[in-house]
């Protein structure tokens, strides 16, 4: 399972960023840090850890403006619905009776080309002398 190699890679790089970054051996946390915690949120530590730091040692820059929200259309009623799928159809429609059309229009042409050619190759061909 390639996955689960490449997830223990990722967090084996995590932990020694974050001892890189927090001075910490051996991924426990110092005495003035945390409180002692069970092994297996010793990573969420970490990762609190880190949001510390990087909080601190960040220098001061201006406030980015707030995230818009995101635009939402307003909602459809029902008669609008029923006015889209309509148009839709009546699209559909026209399109299909263009490939008909179109369709009818080659067989007859196809036809007519078909019987010519049979017409010339009844006819018997002219003598020469």
């Amino acid at each position: 399972m390639k996955w689960i190699r490449e997830r223990d890679a990722l967090i084996a790089q995590t932990m020694a960023f974050v001892q890189s970054v927090t001075g910490r051996k051996d991924g426990f946390p110092r005495a003035d840090e945390a409180p002692a915690v069970p092994a297996a949120t010793v990573d969420i530590v970490s990762y609190v850890a880190i949001e510390r730091t990087v909080e601190i040692e960040a220098p001061q820059t201006p406030a980015a403006p707030a995230p818009q929200p995101f635009e939402v259309a307003p909602p459809r009623i029902a008669g609008d619905f029923r006015a889209e799928i309509q148009g839709r159809v009546a699209n559909f429609r026209k399109h299909q009776e263009r490939f008909e059309r179109e369709r009818e229009e080659y067989c007859a042409t196809t036809l007519a080309k078909l019987r010519a050619d049979i017409r010339d190759a009844a006819s018997p061909p002219s003598a020469r002398k």
